[in-house]
């Protein structure tokens, strides 16, 4: 006959669960995270933030001796607000002029200048409005 486990071990158990599944709520609802911003937002600010943008030609340098350099304006909007980029690491395989990426860092005399490896680009959607006729 196959002995009864302990209710002790089940309880513990079930703490122990409900202590996870709190904190991942809580983590994923708090963030606690870097805030993300566009660039028309970044002036003033001095704290690490996620700049998430469009970039806007042209991209010169290197990224791995001395720094890609570009600008990012506002994804949306009619805001004409550039900010230059200095990004170091390494670089997704999409990114180009025109293409909406995210990167982490800070702004510095008026350069934000990107952790090394933190740029994620954003891939195009194939699905786009139609456009209402007329």
């Amino acid at each position: 006959m196959a002995g009864k486990g302990s209710p002790a071990r089940l309880v513990i158990a079930l703490s122990i669960a409900a202590v996870l599944a709190v904190f991942l709520l809580y983590t994923s609802i708090a963030g606690g995270g870097t805030p993300s911003i566009s660039p028309s937002e970044l002036q003033g600010r001095t704290d690490e933030v996620a700049l998430a943008g469009l970039v806007v030609g042209p991209v010169t340098g290197d990224a791995h001796d001395g720094g890609l350099r570009f600008r990012l304006k506002d994804i949306e909007g009619d805001d004409p607000t550039t900010i230059p980029v200095l990004y170091t690491g390494s670089v997704p395989d999409l990114f180009r002029a025109d293409r909406h990426i995210v990167v982490d860092g800070t702004l510095v005399d008026g350069t934000f200048v990107a952790a090394p490896g933190t740029m994620i680009t954003k891939c195009p959607s194939k699905y786009s409005e139609l456009e209402p006729e007329a």
